[in-house]
């Protein structure tokens, strides 16, 4: 059976510091999205359409990133399958714990995805 793969409904932005509080008053005070996170460490949530966005301030980055989440039945069998395809694992970028279902990767114009577990999506 092939691996299936879906697109996550998370989103996340990595902000350096020096634009993570305009970037988060433009989402909450500009365009009035709701907040479903308050801040939690460096990091609040916004509704976002059918998804989720969440900024993150990331102290060792330069420029903000997005960073997508694909979600699979069997996180086992995409690494895999991944691997065979000749995928960039990124587990080094953020380290997920060992209890989480999912691990990093980059597509080849070098956007990071999560891939993890549907059922373990994180909301």
């Amino acid at each position: 059976m092939a691996v299936k793969f879906s697109g996550g409904k998370n989103i996340a932005m990595k902000v350096p510091p020096n634009q993570y509080d305009q970037t988060v008053g433009f989402y909450r005070d500009t365009l009035g999205l709701e907040e479903i996170g308050g801040p939690s460490g460096e990091a609040v949530g916004f509704k976002f359409g059918a998804n989720n966005l969440w900024i993150d301030k990331v102290t060792a980055m330069s420029q903000a990133e997005i960073w997508l989440e694909i979600v699979t039945d069997d996180t086992d069998k995409a690494a895999k399958a991944l691997d065979v395809a000749g995928v960039a694992r990124r587990d080094e970028i953020e380290d997920l714990g060992e209890s989480f279902d999912g691990f990093w990767i980059s597509s080849p114009a070098s956007i990071i995805h999560l891939v993890d577990a549907k059922a373990g999506s994180w909301e």
